[in-house]
């Protein structure tokens, strides 16, 4: 994301986020797991796309009930069209969990109590208004049991016709 939707989201999560599960900032999950043996593939992949790829218009749209948690929801058929770019690239390599379309969107809270999620909800929705999403590149992240590490991060450098 763009710095101040980054800061803005990472302070949600540091905020309502249970403190010894919030291990990464705040982020969209394009991809749950890709396999370790495309490490290589997918760096070359995500640098062609950022080199070739504007910025991807979005929108934050809504507030929603996780159950255990809130996220906002986001609107972005530009992202999910790079998504899909990726997935057809590992065609046949993605597990069943990261081969539909996802529910583009933010977590600031999960694995509370529904009371708890509830409240944040109704707190967040007074003065919530959808906007623009500013949306700034790529990453990917090792996952090492519990923390989570960088891997690599590609910024879009694509120009809008």
């Amino acid at each position: 994301m763009g710095a101040a939707d980054q800061l803005a989201f990472n302070n949600l999560r540091a905020a309502h986020y249970p403190p010894e599960r919030n291990h990464l900032p705040a982020h969209i999950t394009l991809f749950h797991q890709l396999p370790p043996s495309c490490h290589d593939e997918f760096d070359r992949l995500l640098r062609r796309i950022a080199a070739d790829t504007p910025p991807p218009a979005a929108r934050l749209r809504e507030i929603y009930s996780l159950g255990g948690g809130v996220a906002f929801r986001i609107d972005s058929l530009d992202l999910l069209a790079i998504r899909e770019r990726i997935a057809d690239h590992f065609t046949g390599m993605l597990t069943a969990q990261d081969q539909g379309t996802p529910r583009l969107h933010i977590t600031i809270q999960n694995k509370v109590a529904p009371k708890e999620a509830r409240a944040l909800i109704a707190e967040l929705a007074e003065d919530f208004q959808s906007r623009p999403l500013s949306i700034t590149g790529l990453a990917a992240h090792h996952y090492l049991g519990g923390p989570w590490q960088p891997a690599f991060a590609r910024n879009f450098r694509g120009v809008r016709a």
